[in-house]
């Protein structure tokens, strides 16, 4: 293989991860256990001082294996019982006393969230302390970035972040064609390992179906097919199990999903279409693993262009990279690859993120809805041209006017959203269960 290549594969491994519960909680919970594990001692305190973006994103989504929501939460058990190594799965082996733990630190008002000063979109300070000992631990940038560790003010860790970005920006090696060129050219033997994303986010989504979990969209579309309402196809296939895993991740079910670029429902939305049209198709691994391929490094260069963290809801992004894979595998060329994006960009790139939640399934539902319906046209050879909107001639300009509609246009609409977030009083719960047309309970 080529040099090139070897990074792309580097990429899918650095970018394409397992990660236990929705990743910024994660990344807090794993910010919290470095430090735990610097300061050599049970904490007595916790403090985080977190970007907005991270607080926006972390605020109101479920954390496994507690039951509860919330960034506190995720800081103090991560501090308790998580295990730094673990990554994105640091909570992996998080035990009832750990919980118990950490709800009585909560009680006892150890542990302090803040809004950090910074620019950083995701950046997590935490400082633990003991005694007369203090740990700190500074992650930015990554989900998994940490960048800085001391203790007692000695630096036992640092990474010089500003060399690292631009470093980062001149060294990227992707474009779409030569996404699509190694997805369809790649030995096989080198490019397998994506089949264990399949294979993790389908374990998942059936568990979404089977639970009721959070706002049970894939259940419902589920009951919807079974009531001959909505169509046994694929596209509610598709819909159906990329909404039912994202139901029960964002709900806190304690089962790891394959992530990219830092999100879970990213990964499983990258994934799930892919898998759910090729078992209709009934294709080959093979030809499934070049679809994966294709999908994920997809969402990885649109997601670099886009950030991290964005007021546009990564779904999209994930959405319009697995209509990508779909289009492989129905027979379609370069350019039906290129019109998908288009379709998408011109369409539904404007979905705002008001932080991970239980409706996140829904804007999920939507995004992979409109990914085969963009997939779709682009087969029969429609799309939008770069005559309209933020659509260019060239595909690598679309991407790049994605981005920067969300990294310069949308940081205006970003503070509103925290803003609006943040300053909600006494919001109200879920209301109950409203019985079903046509049933008995609905008729008296």
């Amino acid at each position: 293989m080529t040099s090139e290549w070897t990074q792309f594969i580097e990429l899918l491994h650095r970018e394409v991860v397992p990660a236990l519960g929705c990743t910024e909680p994660i990344a807090i919970a794993l910010a919290a256990a470095k430090a735990a594990e610097t300061l050599g001692a049970t904490p007595e305190s916790i403090e985080a001082n977190i970007s907005g973006n991270l607080l926006k994103n972390g605020m109101g989504v479920g954390v496994p294996g507690t039951g509860q929501r919330g960034l506190d939460i995720a800081a103090a058990v991560g501090a308790l019982g998580g295990k730094s190594e673990a990554m994105l799965e640091v909570l992996k082996d998080l035990s009832p006393q750990h919980v118990e733990q950490a709800n009585a630190m909560l009680k006892a008002g150890k542990v302090h969230i803040d809004v950090a000063n910074t620019d950083a979109l995701l950046y997590c300070e935490i400082i633990v302390k003991n005694g007369d000992d203090t740990a700190r631990v500074v992650l930015q940038d990554e989900h998994t970035g940490i960048v800085h560790v001391e203790k007692n003010g000695q630096v036992l860790e640092h990474v010089d972040t500003h060399r690292e970005d631009a470093g980062h920006q001149a060294e990227w090696p992707l474009s779409m064609k030569k996404i699509v060129e190694f997805a369809e050219t790649a030995p096989f033997s080198e490019i397998s390992f994506i089949l264990e994303a399949a294979r993790m986010n389908e374990a998942v989504a059936k568990e979404g179906l089977l639970g009721d979990y959070g706002l049970q969209v894939g259940k419902t579309i589920e009951k919807n097919i079974k009531k001959h309402i909505l169509g046994d196809d694929l596209l509610n296939e598709a819909v159906k199990l990329t909404s039912a895993a994202a139901d029960a991740r964002m709900h806190g079910v304690q089962m790891p999903v394959m992530s990219n670029s830092g999100s879970g429902n990213q990964g499983l939305t990258c994934t799930m279409p892919v898998v759910a049209c090729a078992h209709r198709l009934k294709v080959s691994e093979e030809r499934l693993t070049r679809a994966l391929i294709l999908s994920h490094l997809t969402s990885i260069h649109i997601k670099h262009n886009l950030g991290r963290l964005s007021a546009l809801c990564g779904a999209t992004v994930a959405g319009t990279a697995s209509a990508c894979g779909i289009v492989y595998l129905l027979g379609g060329s370069f350019d039906q690859v290129v019109m998908t994006i288009n379709n998408m960009v011109g369409s539904i790139a404007g979905m705002i993120c008001d932080g991970a939640k239980n409706g996140c399934a829904l804007k999920v539902a939507s995004a992979v809805d409109s990914g085969l319906r963009a997939a779709m046209l682009a087969l029969e050879g429609h799309t939008i041209t770069g005559r309209e909107g933020i659509v260019s001639d060239d595909i690598e300009q679309t991407i790049q006017n994605l981005g920067r509609l969300g990294a310069e246009g949308m940081r205006e609409t970003d503070r509103v959203i925290l803003d609006t977030m943040v300053s909600k009083k006494n919001a109200k719960p879920a209301p109950e269960r409203t019985p079903e047309l046509g049933t008995e309970e609905f008729v008296h």
